[in-house]
């Protein structure tokens, strides 16, 4: 019998597809995840189930898309009841471990944003509250000195080393291991001592934590032990791996900072390039060239040139630094021996609008700068250098890691696998939804924005709810979204039979677990 594989999954935050060097980016250079493509398959059209984080994590974990498990937006938890592909390899015989950033449940204690209602805490809900600790990746479990014992499994994982947030302030256990190893770490997290600097972009900040205290650092070093505990183990391991970065604030720290300037960096698609902005982009501009205030740190905004520039040049710090992180790790791997035996895997959870048409950060806006994500494949059977265009989702890659394992998924499980299209074929997926939802009013919506997208190979079809307008994006013809044809009567069958079709997607929002268990 031949033994399963072990899956190492690497995953950042935040990272659009085309900033990498295997994805022709022209400056960026990232030659260890470039090594990874160059014996695998990269995929050019991949896309999330929904373009923020904690929706899309679990739907990675769960194969299904957040109206079914339930993770709707940030703020939201994974139900514990929730199934996921990582209970299904423990309960084949995996050790599975969870390195780094989690996010299946709120690590911070600030109350929701954008609701000046309350009503719903008097009123109740839906649903009665579920029985579980919903708090594990809160801040306070990390406080006391120490290592917090983590109540395992969680989601499946069996071994957790927990990081929660973003930056140089990173919490979890690499909080605790910070405190430990850094003397001074109150005077390093003091933003009265950030290092000079000259860039004006929001959230640049240059961090004093040295290199080796950053949490890249620590993911790193926590993965190369775990997997060092693993040789000559019996069962294989799925390792989770997954860095906070590139997600802002923009705080490279070390040499990372100054790697690029913004002077590398060009603006190819300001918003003078979009021929009809929607009325959110209107929005954001006014509220641009009037000096309005961002609603909160993660708030799409829109930002001049420079400061654009500057925010890509510290991106392209931070990527610097989990490219090598990824060198060291896959060097690791192969001296073990273990490279022979391991599938490895590298996503990101989001993109980012990082300049097009002026935007920064993510939002409801589902252009492909932050639905489209990296996704690489290389497999110890098949260790070949390739590209595909086949469709694929977030909600596809439990369905292809279980059938790679040799494991059936579980029924609702709503991916579909694409190890065809590894091998050099297609998958028979031809569209593929993306939800958005928001947890609050922003971006000139009156309500919580509620998005559905469908996305084709020639289109992608936007509905927002409530809303006279919509987006029709011919993809083929206009790849780069300038031209919303929502309005061109020329189009009008065009999105008659897409809206049929995103229909159809919403229908099948139906879950299908439980199975029944009897005729009625």
């Amino acid at each position: 019998m031949t033994r399963q594989p072990n899956f190492l999954f690497l995953i950042t935050d935040q990272q659009r597809a085309d900033w990498l060097g295997c994805y022709g980016h022209p400056v960026l250079k990232t030659p260890n995840i470039d090594a990874i493509a160059a014996s695998g398959t990269r995929f050019d059209n991949f896309h999330v189930a929904s373009p923020v984080c904690m929706p899309n994590r679990a739907s990675l974990l769960t194969g299904r898309y957040p109206s079914l498990h339930g993770l709707r937006y940030n703020g939201c938890r994974l139900p514990l009841s929730a199934n996921t592909f990582v209970d299904q390899l423990a309960e084949a015989g995996y050790h599975t471990a969870a390195i780094g950033k989690s996010h299946l449940q709120p690590f911070t204690d600030l109350p929701p944003m954008g609701r000046d209602d309350d009503g719903a805490a008097r009123r109740g809900e839906a649903w009665k509250q579920e029985e579980g600790d919903y708090r594990q990746e809160a801040p306070g479990r990390y406080q006391p000195d120490g290592r917090y014992e983590f109540n395992t499994p969680y989601y499946g994982y069996q071994h957790v080393d927990m990081v929660t947030s973003h930056g140089d302030k990173c919490g979890g256990h690499y909080h605790q291991w910070f405190r430990e190893n850094a003397p001074d770490w109150e005077a390093l997290h003091d933003n009265a001592n950030q290092l000079p600097h000259n860039y004006s972009c929001p959230q640049a900040y240059r961090t004093p934590v040295p290199e080796a205290l950053y949490p890249t650092a620590y993911i790193r070093d926590r993965t190369i032990d775990y997997l060092s505990e693993r040789i000559d183990q019996d069962d294989p391991f799925f390792a989770f791996v997954s860095f906070p970065d590139p997600h802002h604030p923009f705080n490279p720290p070390g040499k990372y900072w100054d790697m690029y300037s913004p002077d590398d960096f060009n603006l190819s698609l300001p918003y003078s390039a979009h021929k009809n902005p929607t009325p959110p982009m209107r929005w954001l501009h006014d509220n641009w060239q009037g000096e309005g205030a961002q609603m909160t740190p993660q708030t799409a905004m829109m930002l001049d040139e420079q400061q654009l520039k500057e925010a890509m040049a510290l991106s392209a710090g931070m990527m610097a630094f989990v490219d090598d992180a990824v060198g060291d790790i896959m060097k690791s791997l192969e001296e073990n021996g273990q490279l022979e035996n391991t599938v490895i895997c590298y996503n990101s959870d989001h993109g980012d609008y990082l300049g097009d048409f002026n935007m920064l950060l993510k939002g409801a806006l589902p252009f492909r700068s932050i639905t489209r994500v990296p996704f690489i494949w290389s497999d110890p059977d098949h260790r070949k250098p390739g590209s595909s265009d086949a469709l694929a989702s977030t909600v596809d890659i439990a369905a292809t890691i279980l059938e790679r394992a040799g494991i059936e998924p579980f029924n609702g499980n709503q991916g579909r696998s694409f190890r065809s299209a590894i091998e050099g074929g297609e998958t028979n997926r031809d569209e593929l939804l993306i939800e958005y939802n928001d947890g609050g009013r922003r971006l000139g919506f009156d309500e919580a924005a509620r998005v559905r997208a469908l996305v084709t190979r020639e289109w992608r079809y936007t509905l927002y709810r409530d809303q006279p307008w919509g987006e029709l994006y011919d993809l083929q013809n206009d790849p780069m979204e300038t031209n919303n044809l929502w309005d061109s009567e020329q189009h009008f069958t065009v999105r008659a039979r897409l809206a049929e079709r995103l229909n159809h997607h919403l229908i099948a929002q139906m879950d299908e677990s439980p199975l029944s268990e009897r005729i009625a």
